[in-house]
């Protein structure tokens, strides 16, 4: 009996664990996970053609000058520089200012000016040295800020300022302004910022053979006619009144020989610029104190590379030199 009992116990046993393995085998798989799905992108806007862009903002991204032969393309405003040149930062009689701007390029005629001009002030003046502002960016073409001009490698803005007797810091050189010589009445200069050195400067600037103009503020020029009233012509023409320009000389130079594609400026009108013809235009009210439009000025459009020379595209696609930085 006690077998018997023992026996049917076991084969329980066997049938449960059969039907718990058979349960086992036939529970069902977890469900798989569906596939994810991309949220779809929103189309992508279309790339602007680099034509339409400013040109200004494609000249500005470059940092280091193209390869190539140097050559001043096209004109004053509007037009690049190929194989730009970088002035040193500091030189035996000069610093160069702003130097986040990058704007310390130019033609190697330029740099040439510059490392005479430079010397030849000093001595002129008494200088220590010069104060040199905007050149051209590495590769020329439009500023984002600042001038019309400075495209070509020919333009330079020289301080009204003596270079000071220490290093300046880059600190410095970002935050001190150049010094005003324009009166408040913007028809004459100031005498408390006005020196004798200032005529010496200019005349040292416009007596270099290489220079087209050097342009200054009327009032700076009509000073210029009072105190050198003879003998003048051939320097005293080259300077010539334009807006702004109380803080600083800007010396343009002419095309240089090795760029067929620099084009011209007119020359300069025959006289010394001296008349009151000439002059008295600048000192209309009109042109001191314009009043404001009643309707907000539209701003110029932005040139292009489509504007600039042909040229300048190949400038501009050209790779970088890296050993032109010398800073």
């Amino acid at each position: 009996m006690t077998v018997r009992i023992v026996a049917i116990f076991a084969l329980s046993l066997a049938l449960i664990g059969a039907f718990a393995g058979s349960t086992r085998a036939q529970a069902p798989k977890p469900p798989t996970p569906a596939p994810a799905v991309t949220a779809p992108m929103p189309p992508a806007k279309p790339a602007i053609a680099e034509q339409k862009l400013p040109a200004k903002v494609l000249f500005s991204e470059k940092k280091l000058p193209s390869l190539g032969k140097a050559m001043a393309i096209g004109y004053y405003p509007r037009g690049c520089l190929q194989g730009g040149v970088e002035l040193p930062v500091d030189g035996p009689n000069w610093q160069v200012m702003r130097l986040s701007r990058n704007r310390n390029w130019g033609h190697p005629e330029l740099i040439h000016f510059l490392q005479k001009f430079a010397p030849l002030a000093a001595k002129a003046t008494g200088w220590k040295g010069i104060l040199i502002g905007d050149m051209a960016q590495p590769r020329g073409g439009p500023l984002p800020f600042g001038h019309m001009s400075h495209q070509i490698g020919l333009d330079v803005d020289i301080w009204f300022m003596p270079e000071p007797d220490h290093e300046l810091s880059k600190k410095e050189r970002e935050d001190t302004s150049a010094t005003n010589l324009v009166a408040a009445d913007g028809k004459h200069v100031n005498p408390q910022t006005w020196t004798p050195q200032v005529v010496a400067f200019i005349k040292t600037a416009a007596e270099q053979p290489e220079v087209e103009r050097v342009l200054a503020n009327a009032a700076i020029k009509k000073e210029l006619c009072r105190v050198e009233n003879k003998g003048h012509d051939a320097w005293m023409a080259k300077v010539r009144p334009w807006y702004g320009h109380a803080d600083h000389i800007h010396v343009r130079l002419k095309c240089p020989a090795d760029s067929p594609n620099c084009r011209k400026q007119a020359p300069v009108p025959p006289g010394d610029g001296c008349s009151a013809k000439e002059l008295d235009f600048w000192f209309k009210d009109s042109i001191l104190h314009p009043r404001p439009s009643p309707q907000p000025a539209k701003p110029p459009r932005a040139l292009t590379l489509a504007d600039l020379p042909p040229a300048c595209k190949n400038v501009l696609d050209a790779p970088a030199n890296p050993n032109a930085v010398v800073r």
